[in-house]
């Protein structure tokens, strides 16, 4: 094997030895094009994955708390008991938030709540009273339709802290109102699929309640299902009932649940036969009407003159009592 000749730079001393020089490797450019490309497809998997946990509801969310629009739904929870809601702002101020809640993308930067109304109502007082905390954690949903998002408040609420059946019937109703669904029984079929048959004939009888007199009531979600029946039955059987229930309680708001209830439960009693209620009227000749009630007897009309009533007390004088 010939033996490998050293160079000797020009100009060095003759029969000095010199290092070696050894060319230096170079990676062939196909080596880098793939490294890049795995590394681009990579980034691209990772991407894809990011963005179908996002869409799919299993990545938390951290969201600008003026991002969230809560009326983005008619919310099934008309009001919030204030001793459970200062419960709530102390356990988020100590331990922050736990459980997401649940949005739907509206618009850039936008979010509509789907649900977790008092998560995010007590998130925001804690902001207002000047806490650090000025965002909220959320799983971002994609309800194909309006009755998904729905669907999905009723199921979180049923879960979490129940609805009355009250409260049950307004959110069938503003449902069937905003064109979610066609008719009643279709919201009701939707949104309280796991209810039973009975369960549902019962919302759907609050139903008459909502329509007659929501608004007016203060303490609607405290209507107890016994109540709330008479009630709608009583609504059905006298179509004036209603407006002058909303009429009397707008006039008089009740000062707690007990005397609305009080005020409802009195509304449906028959009324009492006054003291003047009319039994009978007769009309013994054209122009002359005699009404008897309870008590007196009433002659009128173009008739009833003084001379009517001269020749009447001359008959009674010559009566025999």
């Amino acid at each position: 094997m010939a033996k490998r000749k050293r160079l000797t730079p020009f100009g060095a001393p003759e029969g000095e030895d010199l290092p070696e020089i050894v060319a230096p490797s170079v990676r062939p450019p196909i080596a880098d094009m793939a490294g890049a490309s795995a590394a681009t497809a990579a980034m691209e998997e990772m991407a894809a994955t990011f963005r179908a946990a996002r869409e799919g509801g299993r990545l938390v969310l951290s969201l600008p708390l003026d991002q969230v629009e809560a009326g983005y739904l008619v919310r099934d929870r008309i009001a919030s008991d204030p001793e459970e809601m200062a419960a709530l702002v102390e356990s988020l101020r100590a331990r922050g938030q736990q459980t997401p809640i649940e949005v739907a993308q509206i618009g850039p930067d936008r979010y509509g709540l789907i649900s977790g109304w008092r998560r995010l109502s007590a998130l925001r007082q804690l902001a207002a009273e000047g806490a650090e905390t000025v965002s909220v954690l959320a799983l971002l949903r994609k309800p194909d339709q309006a009755s998904d998002a729905y669907v999905a408040m009723v199921e979180e609420n049923e879960i979490r802290v129940g609805l009355s059946f009250y409260e049950r019937a307004r959110i069938a109703a503003k449902a069937v109102e905003a064109g979610v669904y066609p008719d009643d029984r279709a919201a009701l079929r939707a949104l309280f699929a796991s209810a039973s048959r009975a369960k549902r004939s019962k919302i759907g009888s609050f139903l008459a309640v909502v329509r007659a007199l929501d608004g007016a009531l203060r303490f609607p979600e405290s209507i107890g299902e016994r109540l709330g029946l008479q009630l709608a039955q009583a609504l059905e059987a006298d179509t004036g009932l209603g407006p002058r229930l909303a009429a009397d309680l707008a006039a008089r708001p009740a000062p707690d649940a007990a005397a609305e209830q009080a005020r409802l439960a009195k509304a449906m009693q028959p009324a009492k036969p006054s003291l003047t209620a009319v039994t009978e009227t007769l009309e013994p000749v054209p122009g002359l009407r005699l009404r008897q009630e309870k008590g007196r007897v009433v002659i009128e009309g173009k008739r009833a003159d003084a001379a009517l009533a001269q020749r009447l007390a001359d008959w009674l004088s010559a009566q025999t009592w």
